[in-house]
């Protein structure tokens, strides 16, 4: 039998950056608790989603934006390296398998969205995404 170690990621979009020949997608996650004295909490953590995907890529350049709302799945990658001033840096990344949109951010509901460069692209009535929730948690 195979061993699977699969991980999955929903959360909202804070940068989309190419990186050489990959592109790296900024997502923050968001885990609520309650404290000892009863009030809820919210713990968000940003993860780096790595795609190497070229199809996928140029989805993401082309229809996802800052504030979306994401489903990224696949692998994770530990990963370091070493600043100029020599601190040592350890990342987990999450190396996409698949990945879609959710809903859209708020601010984008009249079905504009705004490529990795920067332009607005319109899309069809039939790609857009079918939920329209939004999470007013995430500062963005």
């Amino acid at each position: 039998m195979k061993n699977i170690a699969e991980f999955q990621l929903i959360g909202r979009v804070g940068a989309v950056k190419k990186v050489g020949s990959t592109t790296h997608v900024t997502v923050a996650s968001n885990y609520s608790y309650k404290d000892e004295g009863g009030e809820w909490r919210d713990d968000p953590h940003w993860n780096e989603v790595v795609v190497f995907s070229t199809a996928t890529a140029r989805y993401i350049e082309k229809y996802i934006g800052k504030g979306d709302l994401v489903h990224a799945r696949g692998r994770v990658r530990q990963n370091s390296y070493e600043r100029d001033d020599g601190e040592r840096v350890f990342t987990v990344d999450l190396i996409c398998n698949d990945f879609s949109r959710l809903a859209q951010a708020a601010d984008n509901r009249d079905g504009e969205y705004r490529d990795a460069e920067g332009r607005n692209e319109s899309i069809g009535r039939g790609q857009r995404s079918a939920s329209s929730a939004t999470d007013d948690a995430i500062p963005y």
